[in-house]
């Protein structure tokens, strides 16, 4: 292969590369459709629910985000009457990253009331895109204001 090819070569791998970077990116922390199932608390372990809704985020002992997602979705469920939030050490229950399909951690369920999964956070959530859907499961207006 002569070089002016083997440039050309790269340089597609390099915007291939860069391009999907560029979209994994983009969907960090961003709210996804939920699946429809129902989780039931036990079989995440000894976890209850709220009675509203629950913020269920998955994380490991290596995470780097997940004290912080912790931190803030704590701070969520405290801040919306009846949210209750739960996390699970995955190192400890790999069986659930096989049963939610977990990627990478954080990952972070939105239930509602009956246990359904509304909306799934991959990576670090952000703030706004949960108290949005949180309020769209609470049947609230989202006014922006949370902080």
């Amino acid at each position: 292969m002569d070089w002016l090819a083997a440039l050309a070569v790269g340089a597609v791998l390099v915007t291939a590369t860069t391009a999907t970077g560029l979209l994994w990116r983009s969907r960090q922390g961003r709210a996804h459709a939920g699946s429809g199932e129902r989780v039931r608390p036990a079989e995440l372990g000894p976890v209850s629910f709220g009675d509203a809704a629950t913020l269920v985020q998955f994380s490991t002992e290596f995470c780097a985000k997940c004290p912080a997602t912790a931190r803030l979705l704590d701070s969520i469920a405290g801040d919306a009457r009846g949210t209750r939030h739960v996390e699970i050490d995955l190192t400890r229950r790999a069986d659930l990253a096989r049963r939610f399909d977990v990627m990478q951690t954080p990952t972070t369920l939105l239930l509602d009331a009956d246990g359904i999964v509304r909306a799934r956070f991959s990576g670090a959530p952000h703030a706004h895109a949960v108290r949005t859907k949180l309020d769209e499961i609470l049947g609230r207006h989202h006014v922006g204001t949370h902080h």
